[in-house]
């Protein structure tokens, strides 16, 4: 059986890990599928396939591809190709796009496709939480929120606050990787170049040391990038929420890498 893991994520990882025999927590560096076997188990095989975004990613065991497939197109193409026999899509919960065309890609190769997306979070007492169903949105609420904001939403969508709206606004973006050159920025921004998981205690302290007033976040879920939650539950700060896209109607949805991979096993 050759399964397909549309990865990039924590889960992703871990359930690359559990298919190959490695574990939950295995991580991988650079040159992990050297040399190796990597069949996952008797008749079990696993390709993670990486968007290549990041410019040093943690890679999983198995095999490894990097890049796209060229749309919906290239990944049926691949599928058959590479006689994929099920397809998880565990990216990022906001990758849409990757997601529809998986589902559509599955449909027309007559493949099985599970979705593998770790939980949103939810809000408890005494958070002070705004919804938005995007970052236009988000940007939008942000004037009658606060000054001084820090951006947790990605490298990707900091155009999105680049707009005369928010041109009283100071910024604090945290991201892996730089923004691409070119692209539009906020007037009055800093870059805080880091990889979680974050502390809690070094959550309070960005949040005093930089003054912030205004927490924008995506619904990603996950313990990873949680504190600064709770780090603005604690200082009173208000929270911009971005709601997740949905899964693609009639792709089964999964929790966990375990579950995902007593999935994988029953087939």
């Amino acid at each position: 059986m050759h399964v397909l893991i549309l990865g990039g994520t924590t889960e992703a990882r871990q359930l690359a890990g559990l298919l190959h025999g490695a574990g939950p927590d295995h991580g991988a560096g650079p040159d992990h599928s050297a040399g190796r076997d990597h069949r996952a188990g008797p008749g079990l095989r696993t390709t993670s396939s990486l968007a290549g975004r990041v410019a040093d990613p943690r890679l999983p065991p198995g095999e490894v591809r990097v890049g796209g497939f060229g749309g919906v197109a290239g990944l049926t193409e691949w599928l058959r190709e590479h006689r994929v026999d099920v397809l998880i899509d565990a990216t990022h919960p906001f990758a849409e796009t990757i997601s529809f065309n998986a589902a559509r890609a599955a449909a027309t190769a007559h493949v099985p496709l599970l979705a593998l997306r770790r939980p949103g979070w939810v809000a408890g007492e005494g958070d002070d939480w705004h919804p938005a169903g995007s970052l236009t949105e988000a940007a939008a609420l942000l004037p009658g929120l606060g000054r001084r904001v820090f951006l947790t939403t990605g490298r990707m969508g900091l155009a999105a606050f680049a707009g005369p709206g928010s041109a009283d606004l100071w910024f604090l973006a945290r991201s892996v990787d730089p923004p691409e050159p070119g692209q539009p920025l906020p007037a009055r921004l800093e870059l805080l170049l880091e990889r979680g998981p974050f502390s809690l205690e070094a959550e309070r302290d960005l949040l005093r040391g930089h003054r912030i007033d205004v927490l924008v976040t995506k619904d990603s879920g996950g313990a990873a990038t949680a504190p600064k939650l709770v780090a603005a539950r604690e200082a009173g700060i208000p929270v911009v929420v971005v709601r997740r896209p949905p899964v693609p109607e009639g792709v089964r949805v999964v929790a966990g890498p375990q579950e995902a991979a007593e999935a994988v096993r029953a087939l």
